[in-house]
């Protein structure tokens, strides 16, 4: 009786534990509008949206937690997160330490001032400008800029970044256009400079989720969810929701 018991229990808890298969996702929640935290301090964005689309999908459980973008990669490496979404340029050097999913968003990058400061980016000699620290736009401003004259000012987040440029500490932020984007349509008193930068040898060749080296079986799962959500137009809903003009 206690042995059938026991066999009954155990095999509750497996079934439970197979349905209930949970994705814990790492990002940076500073960035909108790919994440954020709402004034209820829950998760917003277009990709906490599809990373919510694409688990719904593939019948996954997804829960969110928030690092420094510098330590994503560092987390996944170290198994404390399955995957990480947070408006991640698949750069080779990233590849290196991570696999990444299918690309999800084409990416390009902007600088943004205050209006008619500056005619464009390199009227930014001797400037100084913002910039997410470990991010692919950091390397960008340091391999083609710092040896120009460009002063380059890292930040923990683009919010930071933003706020220290309003405060007059910068004279530039360099970021997302996407990102820059959302900001500017708050702050119209600034714009960005010149023509989106799309080197692919920094942003890649767009965004994409990543997961550490090997986990061979998230990643199909992930590209699974991704390409169904494509086909059946939720993707191109919630790419509505937040970058339709």
């Amino acid at each position: 009786m206690k042995k059938s018991v026991l066999l009954a229990v155990a095999m509750g808890l497996l079934s439970t534990t197979v349905v209930a298969k949970e994705i814990k996702f790492v990002t940076e929640a500073t960035y909108a509008p790919f994440e954020y935290l709402d004034d209820k301090n829950e998760f917003q964005g277009f990709d906490i949206d599809l990373a919510r689309a694409i688990c719904a999908q593939a019948k996954l459980e997804c829960s969110f937690h928030n690092q420094a973008f510098d330590s994503l990669i560092p987390s996944l490496k170290f198994h404390r997160f399955d995957a990480a979404i947070a408006a991640m340029d698949v750069t080779p050097e990233r590849a290196a330490q991570v696999d990444f999913s299918d690309i999800y968003y084409e990416n390009s990058a902007v600088f943004v001032a205050k209006k008619d400061a500056f005619k464009g980016p390199e009227e930014l000699v001797d400037k100084t400008v913002g910039v997410q620290n470990g991010s692919s736009h950091q390397s960008y401003l340091v391999d083609n800029w710092v040896s120009k004259g460009l002063l380059t000012v890292p930040y923990a987040s683009y919010q930071s970044a933003f706020l220290d440029m309003m405060n007059g500490r910068t004279d530039a932020v360099f970021a997302d256009t996407a990102v820059a984007a959302d900001w500017l349509k708050q702050h119209k008193e600034y714009a960005a400079m010149g023509t989106p930068v799309t080197d692919a040898k920094y942003f890649g060749t767009g965004f994409g989720i990543a997961v550490a080296k090997g986990n061979k079986e998230l990643l199909t799962q992930l590209n699974k969810g991704l390409a169904d959500i494509k086909a059946n137009g939720t993707y191109q809903q919630i790419f509505d929701k937040y970058f339709a003009q």
